[in-house]
This record gives C-alpha cells, sequence and structure tokens, in this order.
C-alpha cells in the first residue's frame, strides 16, 4: 500500500476520493544523546560488553586489570610516604623528652631520665634508665608503670634477641631483669630493639629530671643526599607505572575494533564506538582499581620487615592520605578513558572495519630539544649553590628539572627513530622489511619504548647517586677507622674513677691499648666591660703524664707538672703565670661564678702530636696532670677514653661495649667499626635493580602489544607475502628488526640522559662522578632481553596471520 495519497480537489474529485491533507510540519530532528547521560549510557554499555565477552574477553579484561593494578600499588605506596613518617615521627615524639629548658623540682611526679644508647654487632639499640623521684612518675607510651629497680622491658624484638644464641654478650651488657614487653604504642616498629630500664644509682649529671613524656619536637630536615634520593625515586618510578598504564589499556585492540565495526553496522556513530571502547578500558581500570588496593594492602604487611636508614615502621602506618588516596582513584580510571580516546584520534570505525586514516605526522625538532635543555638550565644553578639546602624552591625545581630532562628525551625519541631509519637503504630482506615498517609509522613502537627509556635512565641516574653516596661513606669509614679504636666518653667523676674506667678496659678481651682524659673548657678571667660570649674559650685536657705523652711531646713530666701546646690559634692570655675561669659559661647558661685558677710560672711548652684520623680527634691548649688541676672545678667536665683492639680477636668491639656499660651505663660511644650505610646502600641499590628489571619486563609486555596491533595492521599484506612463498623466517626476522631499531636508539638516549642526570645529581652533594658500570651494562642486557622476549612472543601471532584466510575480503 502506498503511503502517497493520491491528489483531489476540494470539490470531491473523481472517484469520489478525499480531499488531501496538509502535510504535517516537519519535527524536530533526532540527535543522539551526548551530555552526561549519553556518555553514562555508552560507558556502561563497554563495560557490559567487557565483562560478558565471554572467555577471551575475560583474559584480554585481567590482562588490563593487572598492569594497572601494579601502577596503582605503586602510586599508593609512594603516597604513603608522608603518612608513614609523620606516624613514626608522632611516636618518637610522644616517648621522649630529653630534658626541659626549666628542669623542675623533685617531687612526687618527677623522674630522673637518661638515654644510654648502644650497638650490638651494628644494630642500633635504644636505652632508657629511669629512677623515679616519688610514687607518681610520669610513664611513656606503651608501658603501663615504670619497672622495679633493677629490672627492665623491652621491645618484642629485643626479647627474641636475648633469648637466642645470639643475644649471649648482649645479656651480659643489659644487667637487668626482663619484667615485660613494651607495647606498640611506644615502639617505632615492629623490628625495633629498645628497653627502659630503672637504676637505683642514677643521678645528676648523668641525667635529666622531668615530669612528662612527649615534646615539642619537629623533625630535622633531610640532608641534600637523602632529598636528592626520595625526589628522584619518585620522579624515576611514576613516570614508567604512567607509562605502562596507559599501555594496560590498550590489551584486546584486534578484538575490540571487530565489536566496534558490528557496533557501526547495526547504526552507532563514530564518537559513540569511542565512548563504548572507553567504557571497556574502564571496566577494565577499576578491576585494576580495586587490584591494585588489594595488592597495596598484602604489601604493606611486608613493611613489618623491611627497615631503611634505621626507619622500620607497622604495616597500619602504610596508608595513604585520604586526598591522595581520592585523586588516585579518580585519576586513575579518568587517564584510561583518556588514553583510549586519545588512540582512536586517528582511528576510523567503518561498518566492515577499521580505517586509520592519519596523515602522516612531521616531527619537530625545537620543542623536543627545549623541554631537556630547560630541566638541565633548572638543575644547574641547584650544583653551584654551596651548601644545598631543603627548601620548597629547591625541591620544586630539582623536580621539575630531573621531570622535562627525562620526558624531554622521550620526546626526542621519535624524531630520533624518524630520522635515522629515514636515511637507512638496502640491505637483507627481513632489514628492508623492517626499516620500512618503521619509515611507513614509528609511532607505536616509539610510545611503548619511551617507557624503557625512561625507566632506564632514571635507573642509571639513581645509581649514580647512590654508588657516589655509598663510595663517599666508605671512603670516610676507610679513613677514620684505619686504626681499630674505639672511642669513649661521658661525665667526669674526678680522675679516680677515670683510673678503675682504664684499668678495666685494659682487661678487656681483645684490647691492646688504652688511654684517656678528663676534659674541658677554660677562658680567661672577665674583664670590666666585656660580655662573656666575647671571651675566648680553650681547651684543658688532664691525665697522668703516660696518657699526657699519648698527646704531646713533653720529655720529661712528673705529677704537679702543666704543659701549653704549640696550638697557633691558642689565646695570648693562655700563658705562664695568667689567671683564668675554669668555670667556662656554657652556651644554654647564664653568667656563672668564675672560677679562677692561675697558670704555674713553670708550664713549658710541648709540642702537639697531630691526632690524626679516628674518634676523639680534639687539639689542646693545656696539658695537666691530676695534682695540678682540680677537675671538680671545672663546668662539665668530660672523660675521653680511647680504646685500641686486635681486629682478629672474636667480638672485640662487643667485649669492650660490656665493659663500658658496666662502668657507667651513660658512657656514649664513637667509632668507626660499624659502617650500617654499606649495607643500606647496597640493599637498596639492589631493591632498585630488581624493581627497574621488573619495570623493563612489564613494558616489554607493552611493547609486544604493540607490535602485535602492527602485525594486525598488516595481516592481509602478510598473508600475500605468505602466498607468494615468503619465507617466515625472513618475517620472523623482520620483526626483530623492526623491534630491535627503536630500542637500541631509546637505550642509547637513556644511557646519556641517566649519565648527565647523574652526574648533576653527584655535582649537588660534591661526590666525585662514578659510574656504576655494571648496573648500566646489566640494564642494557635487559633491554636487549626485552627485545628477545618481545620478538619470540609476537612468532605466534605472526605465523597465524600468514595465512591464506588473510586474503578473503567481504
Amino acid at each position: 500500500m502506498s503511503l502517497l495519497r493520491s491528489h483531489a480537489g476540494a470539490d470531491g474529485g473523481r472517484g469520489g476520493e478525499r480531499a488531501p491533507t496538509a502535510p504535517a510540519p516537519p519535527g524536530p530532528r533526532a540527535t543522539p544523546r551526548t551530555g552526561p547521560a549519553g556518555w553514562a549510557r555508552d560507558l556502561a554499555m563497554g563495560m557490559r560488553f567487557a565483562a560478558g565477552g565471554g572467555r577471551e574477553g575475560w583474559i584480554r579484561t585481567a590482562l588490563t586489570a593487572a598492569g594497572v593494578a601494579l601502577g596503582v600499588a605503586v602510586l599508593l605506596l609512594g603516597s604513603s610516604v608522608p603518612t608513614l613518617m609523620d606516624s613514626w615521627h608522632g611516636r618518637e615524639k610522644a616517648r621522649e623528652n630529653l630534658g626541659q629548658a626549666h628542669e623542675p623540682r623533685s617531687a612526687d611526679n618527677t623522674v630522673r631520665y637518661t638515654s644510654v644508647d648502644t650497638t650490638f654487632r651494628g644494630a642500633p639499640i635504644r636505652g632508657r634508665l629511669v629512677r623515679p623521684d616519688g610514687a607518681h612518675p610520669p610513664v611513656p607510651p606503651g608501658i603501663r608503670q615504670l619497672p622495679g629497680p633493677g629490672r627492665m622491658l623491652v621491645s618484642p624484638a629485643l626479647k627474641e634477641l636475648l633469648d637466642s644464641p645470639e643475644g649471649a654478650l648482649l645479656r651480659d651488657r643489659l644487667d637487668y631483669t626482663v619484667a615485660g614487653v613494651i607495647g606498640d604504642d611506644g615502639l617505632l616498629g615492629p623490628q625495633e630493639l629498645t628497653y627502659f630500664a630503672q637504676s637505683a644509682t642514677l643521678a645528676a649529671p648523668d641525667g635529666y629530671r622531668i615530669d612528662h613524656f612527649g615534646k615539642s619536637w619537629d623533625p630535622q630536615p633531610m640532608r641534600a643526599p637523602a632529598v636528592l634520593l626520595v625526589i628522584m625515586t619518585c620522579v624515576a618510578l611514576m613516570m614508567p607505572v604512567m607509562v605502562f598504564i596507559g599501555t594496560s589499556v590498550r590489551f584486546g585492540n584486534e578484538r575490540r575494533e571487530r565489536r566496534l565495526a558490528a557496533l557501526r553496522l547495526v547504526g552507532a556513530d563514530v564518537r559513540m564506538t569511542r565512548r563504548i571502547a572507553s567504557g571497556e578500558a574502564l571496566f577494565g581500570s577499576l578491576l585494576g582499581l580495586a587490584g591494585g588496593a588489594v595488592l597495596f594492602l598484602g604489601g604493606r604487611q611486608f613493611a613489618s620487615v623491611i627497615t631503611l636508614w634505621g626507619i622500620n615502621v607497622f604495616p597500619s602506618d602504610v596508608a595513604p592520605g585520604p586526598l591522595a588516596t581520592a585523586l588516585i582513584a579518580l585519576l586513575v580510571p579518568t587517564a584510561a578513558v583518556l588514553v583510549t580516546l586519545f588512540a582512536q584520534r586517528g582511528i576510523t570505525v567503518e561498518p566492515l572495519g577499521i580505517v586509520r586514516n592519519r596523515p602522516p605526522i612531521r616531527r619537530r625538532l625545537w620543542w623536543r630539544l627545549a623541554l631537556p635543555t630547560v630541566g638541565t638550565l633548572l638543575l644547574v644553578p641547584l650544583v653551584w649553590q654551596r651548601p644545598w639546602s631543603d627548601t620548597p624552591l629547591n625541591t620544586i625545581r630539582l623536580a621539575a628539572g630531573s621531570m622535562l630532562l627525562l620526558f624531554g628525551v622521550t620526546a626526542l625519541l621519535p624524531w630520533l627513530v624518524d630520522a635515522v631509519v629515514g636515511r637507512l637503504r638496502g640491505g637483507p630482506v627481513p632489514w628492508q622489511l623492517a626499516v620500512r615498517r618503521l619509515q611507513l609509522s614509528s609511532g607505536s613502537a616509539t610510545r611503548a619504548v619511551s617507557g624503557i627509556t625512561v625507566a632506564v635512565a632514571g635507573a642509571i641516574a639513581i645509581h649514580m647517586l647512590l654508588t657516589g653516596m655509598q663510595a663517599g661513606y666508605t671512603q670516610a669509614y676507610a679513613e677514620s677507622g684505619k686504626l681499630p679504636q674505639l672511642g669513649l666518653w661521658g661525665n667526669s667523676k674526678g680522675w679516680p674513677q677515670t683510673q678503675r674506667a682504664l684499668a678495666a678496659l685494659r682487661g678487656t678481651t681483645g684490647v691492646t691499648a688504652v688511654r684517656g682524659t678528663i676534659e674541658g673548657l677554660v677562658v680567661p678571667m672577665p674583664l670590666a666591660g666585656r660580655a662573656p660570649a666575647d671571651r675566648a674559650q680553650a681547651t684543658v685536657a688532664v691525665g697522668s703524664c703516660a696518657e699526657l705523652r699519648h698527646l704531646a711531646r713533653l720529655g720529661s713530666c712528673r705529677d704537679g707538672d702543666v704543659f701549653l701546646t704549640d696550638v697557633p690559634a691558642r689565646d695570648r692570655v693562655i700563658a705562664p703565670g695568667a689567671t683564668i675561669d675554669l668555670n667556662a659559661p656554657l652556651a644554654e647558661g647564664g653568667p656563672a661564678a668564675p672560677h679562677p685558677w692561675k697558670i704555674p710560672g713553670t708550664a713549658r711548652t710541648a709540642r702537639q702530636i697531630a691526632p690524626g684520623y679516628g674518634p676523639g680527634t680534639f687539639s689542646y691548649d693545656l696539658l695537666a696532670t691530676p695534682s695540678a688541676l682540680d677537675t671538680g672545678r671545672l663546668n662539665d667536665p668530660m672523660t675521653e677514653i680511647k680504646v685500641d683492639f686486635d681486629r682478629a680477636t672474636p667480638d672485640a668491639v662487643e667485649h669492650i661495649r660490656n665493659t663500658a656499660a658496666h662502668i657507667d651505663p651513660s658512657l656514649n660511644e664513637f667509632s668507626a667499626v660499624d659502617n650500617p650505610h654499606t649495607a643500606q646502600y647496597t640493599s637498596v641499590r639492589n631493591g632498585l635493580f630488581f624493581g627497574a628489571a621488573i619495570t623493563l619486563l612489564l613494558i616489554g609486555a607493552g611493547l609486544i602489544i604493540s607490535t602485535v596491533e602492527q602485525l594486525y595492521e598488516r595481516r592481509r599484506l602478510l598473508s600475500t607475502l605468505d602466498a607468494y612463498g615468503t619465507r617466515r623466517a625472513t618475517l620472523g626476522w623482520s620483526v626483530l628488526w623492526q623491534t630491535t631499531l627503536p630500542v637500541v636508539l631509546g637505550l642509547g638516549l637513556a644511557l646519556g640522559c641517566g649519565l648527565a642526570l647523574g652526574s648533576l645529581l653527584l655535582s649537588m652533594i660534591d661526590s666525585a662522578v662514578i659510574v656504576d658500570w655494571p648496573v648500566v651494562a646489566a640494564m642494557t642486557g635487559i633491554g636487549g632481553g626485552v627485545i628477545l622476549f618481545v620478538t619470540v612472543l609476537s612468532l605466534p601471532p605472526l605465523w597465524r596471520m600468514m595465512r591464506p584466510e588473510g586474503l578473503r575480503t567481504e
């Protein structure tokens, strides 16, 4: 039946047909919904396609989710560092109080408190001694009540060490009865070695009187090497991770394109198909977001067994802030959608297939050179700055300069690949096929290789920084540790007590020599109109003739003699017959009553022996024997002891520490026998190396996707070559060369960028430029392994596409 009515006049016309009616006005044209509702509908449809795609669809989604999950876990871990450090410093602040500005008087709620830290086989042990003044002393977090006299509370890790056979020497040093375990609130981390003991003999000046725990304390800013390391680690980790997230959402492109073509066949427009494709990527990224959260929650359980630079935390401390969590949860799915839309900007989905209509790109060089140039200009002034200071501006300049330098090198890679392959001619057939393919389109290959470039360049720079820092510490310890020596110092209680300490140390296993003196500061007598701060200070050492002979060439010496050293900077007031003040005012103290003492006129000049390296390397202006100068009149005199030992004696240092603890638990130690930095830096370097290797393998997975996509685009050509009898080995070698060329060029750029950035960073910390060539070679070798890895895994899809069925058309 015709939908067109016959024409009839108003007078009825022939055949009695009805008069024609006026045509209806045209209604509004139907337009597809493109607002938020349309976006939500299309993204939801894409998510349903990804969820209901059968086994192959779930494999694609799982691969996408795995890549995104790894990136999300790294982002969550990095964003947890501020919270982690706040918790760590907060517990330290809550449990400590090493002296108050105005010491309280003895009362029912005060306690005498001091630090008795020690070291056992390179592991630091935090110790605190208390003696309550009344029945209601303050109690630090993690402890219900103070232990009784001669008893101590220990951390779980220290209790485990004391109970083990390896802790026998330490049990002799910590001569207290274990009365309980310190709670988590009183520990910086589960692996911390710490104890809290009560001593019945603790008195001034060995301790402070306090009336509360917790202090108004701000952590010291990190020094330049640590700041550089933290910033560069974040930059070098985050950039490859973001590249990998962008690559992961491209898994399964071939199947997706077939489905999008079918959608176009049933009436969807191009924009709708792009939004549906974004919905599929969104589904995988949301699963990856959830998987990354699970991976992060599981991985942070290992925080309790990891200690870096003395920092060990509880798993609950590793938690990103709410703002960082919200940003990651929002930006990762958004990035997946944007990357998918960006990847399809040069693709037109037609009902019968995909048309790639992207015009040839002319890559301009000037802005690619501008990026690393600007980055270098931001970093160079930091090299000239002396000393390097950790200010917000310097931190921003360092992070921005490093990122621009790394990103600029990745921007140079596409131009370099085009410039190199555009000049290549001739060669074997596989080589020509690879070169021609890169000449036609190198964008997809260089996108994946750019991640390798960033990872390798960042890894080389960080390893150079770590190697320079470790070499500096090693050299310092090697210089100061040439002579096996251990230094001890503490508050002096008179020369007889010092003599007993020297005798006890001489009888200790492994000790070869011991020497010690009592040291203090002296100043000229105050003059009218001369402020105390204007008086030059001089150093004095009191000891027997045998002890003083280790400090200067005395000639004849007997008890009662006084010597002036030949120190060029000595104040002229320190002279024979001059009167000096033994009660030198301390920096934090107010004016003190002078303790005058006249230097004997018989005082002779002695040539001081160069102190050299090692603990206790001080210069002295005045040397006195015990009967010539009463050390009790000095203001805060200190006992200084140097102990030489035999390295071949097992645990000689631990025996010395045990003896020192029995002499006076508050004796402090300075030694160069334990270099904790070597093991820490070695573990960090190894961890970063394996992390960089894993990152390269993950980026290699993205390179496989890129290679398979390119093969799918050429499936008809591959089928034609196969039909003409082209050997499979020829095409396999062409895939190898097609992968090798961008990777080799990218590794070359990464090597240059990493060496340049590492040299700038080492110059900032005044370190010699040291290149860790084994790491550079290993990174290059891993890059070569990625090439073979990609080639081998690309061969099965290549064989499947080299079939006559590929010539079939519709």
